[in-house]
């Protein structure tokens, strides 16, 4: 959960870095630091804060250097503080490692460095890897990180310089993403593709176990057993503007207004109108595969296992096939027949989540179709499942995932429509499936022009601390996102619910200082939810409901109503997760919380 950037080149590497630095700062952001290598030496600062303060330290004499590293924290070994803030170096202040992973034998080395005069003095796992490299390196840098390496147990992406090699960083991967950028005479290094488009858009992604030598004119990729890998370079399709906030206050709020866009760009290309049908680049090696299954486990983590259990619903409604949804970091744990017929569906925005990557092994070693749903290109996902679907939705840089979600659902609805039409849909079932999905870009534009609204419910609501969120069927799960992302940003607790299960236990907690969140469009199951709604209004609650438009049913038993254009009962969530992520936007605004940067969490979970 930690960012790097690594640069070698004709440039200021602090100003290279500190840029670099302020486009990762989303992947973890409790400490932060840097180390140069130039004629003068190593020129390294730490900072337990943010990318800014590591900037005011930085002093108007610092050397000049065309080579260093950089590093923001999200802790895991160790507090956050400046002593266990990267980079972390040697005892001769020489050597300069920083680190994304969890060193898993860290205790058994430290022990073993400290018995031969190694001098510790930080709380995390990362800095036994700068005292293993000193203790092996004789010269060549390269080398004693390779001999390190084959000593160190766990996950890793790394960046390493030296002050006896002032052009020259060694990076290297196994379980934490990498990718290369490919400059003009310069070469560049990080965690996320974001850090390097000012730069570049020629990118490298390191596959696992692999080393890679950084020169300003020249690189090379080795095996961590030293066999030297020949891969070119690959084009990057996001521009450097999509990863600014362009005029917007922060970028969940510039994330939630691009929707109407990114599920344009989840449809796009993709649909057959006049055949009922949908396609997908990305699956048309596999089809006849795809035709064969019976059954579908989906696989994710957080947001994404919401539109996985969304996802179940839906392949229920227009397929035969049965749907399991298991969250990634239990599904290793279970002993899951994957039987003959069986496909995996990993679903991650980043494609990098390592709970998910864990389980698409585990899936792949058992014989299953796995097939991934992320949305970005080269990703280890992508990499390592036989096929899969894009999302195309570009870079989401708020932690808090909105627009990727609703690309989710849209691309995983128009999966149900493929598989469905093998089967059980009509032409005409799928040609009125494309129609309501096709309309959804206009429709979500007509929930953000409510926005002033949802910010004035909640200023009136923003004070209290705890929600609960109730809907059924499709709804469900959409329940559970909108609580979700109320918990994430604005620290009020939030429980998602299925509305059913009210009187088995949670209406306890019903009270007026406890407002209801129902998720409640006219749909097959709207009579169930207003006999809910009203148990609830009975003992007390506040009801916010988010609904059909012209529904005077509901406006009667509910204290505030946001409206949604009807569509389709399956398509409904899609609509209905708008306001909620707009309520949650402006109730963590209103309690003055780090929107795009909330307190415990990181973008992309690269670590179990």
């Amino acid at each position: 959960m930690c960012g790097i950037i690594g640069y070698t080149g004709g440039k200021s590497a602090i100003h290279v870095l500190t840029e670099g630095l302020k486009r990762l700062e989303y992947r973890g952001y409790d400490s932060c630091g840097l180390a140069t290598v130039g004629p003068a030496g190593v020129y390294a600062v730490k900072t337990c804060g943010t990318i800014g303060e590591l900037e005011l330290r930085l002093s108007a004499a610092t050397p000049p250097a065309t080579t260093g590293i950089g590093h923001t924290r999200w802790a895991t070994h160790g507090r956050p503080s400046e002593a266990n803030a990267h980079p972390h170096c040697d005892c001769g202040r020489t050597l300069y490692v920083i680190h994304n992973g969890i060193i898993e034998n860290y205790s058994l080395l430290k022990r073993e460095l400290m018995r031969k005069g190694h001098r510790f003095e930080s709380e995390t796992d990362t800095e036994v890897l700068a005292h293993l490299f000193e203790e092996f390196y004789q010269g060549d840098l390269l080398d004693s990180v390779l001999r390190g390496l084959e000593r160190v147990t766990g996950t890793f992406g790394i960046a390493v310089v030296h002050a006896a090699h002032p052009e020259q960083i060694i990076v290297a991967r196994r379980g934490s993403p990498l990718v290369l950028g490919v400059g003009d005479r310069e070469m560049l290094a990080a965690s996320d593709v974001a850090a390097l488009l000012r730069h570049t858009d020629r990118v490298i992604y390191l596959n696992d176990g692999e080393v890679a030598v950084l020169q300003p004119d020249d690189f090379r990729i080795l095996s961590i057993s030293h066999e030297l890998v020949h891969r070119d370079p690959v084009k990057v399709e996001w521009q450097l503007e999509e990863t600014e906030k362009n005029g917007f206050p922060h970028f969940m709020l510039k994330e939630i207004f691009e929707q109407p866009e990114t599920v344009l760009n989840a449809f796009r290309g993709r649909i057959l109108r006049e055949e009922g049908v949908s396609k997908f680049g990305g699956l048309e090696s596999i089809l006849p595969e795809l035709k064969k299954i019976n059954r579908l486990v989906m696989i994710s983590c957080g947001t994404s296992y919401h539109a996985g259990l969304l996802g179940r619903y839906i392949f229920e409604k227009l397929t035969d096939i049965n749907v399991d949804v298991e969250i990634a970091s239990e599904f290793r744990y279970r002993n899951i027949n994957l039987s003959a017929g069986t496909a995996v569906l990993a679903i991650s925005q980043s494609g990098e989540t390592a709970d998910t990557i864990a389980a698409v092994r585990e899936a792949r070693r058992k014989g299953a179709l796995a097939l991934g749903l992320v949305n970005v290109v080269g990703s280890t996902i992508a990499r390592e499942t036989i096929a899969g679907v894009y999302n195309h939705a570009g870079p989401e840089i708020g932690v808090a995932s909105t627009k990727i979600f609703t690309s989710q659902v849209v691309i995983l609805s128009l999966l149900a429509l493929l598989l469905g039409r093998f089967k059980k849909l009509s032409m005409n079932d799928g040609i009125q499936v494309l129609n309501a999905i096709q309309e959804l870009p206009d429709q979500i534009q007509t929930v953000l022009e409510q926005s002033e609204d949802i910010r004035a419910i909640a200023r009136d609501y923003y004070q209290h601390q705890s929600f609960l969120y109730l809907g059924r069927l499709y709804n469900y799960p959409t329940a559970m996102e909108g609580a979700l992302k109320l918990k994430e940003i604005s620290y009020i607790h939030a429980e998602g619910y299925p509305a059913g299960e009210m009187k088995h236990g949670p209406i306890a907690l019903i009270s007026p200082e406890c407002p209801v969140m129902a998720v409640c469009p006219r749909d097959s199951v709207y009579d169930k939810m207003i006999s809910n709604i009203m148990e609830v209004q009975a003992r007390g609650a506040k009801i916010i409901a988010v609904g059909s438009p012209d529904d005077t049913k509901l406006a009667d038993i509910a204290d505030r109503v946001i409206t949604v254009p009807r569509t389709l009962d399956f398509l409904n969530p899609i609509l209905c997760n708008i306001p909620l992520q707009l309520f949650a936007y402006f109730c963590a605004l209103y309690r003055g919380c780090a929107i795009d940067k909330p307190r415990n969490l990181a973008k992309s979970v690269t670590v179990e």
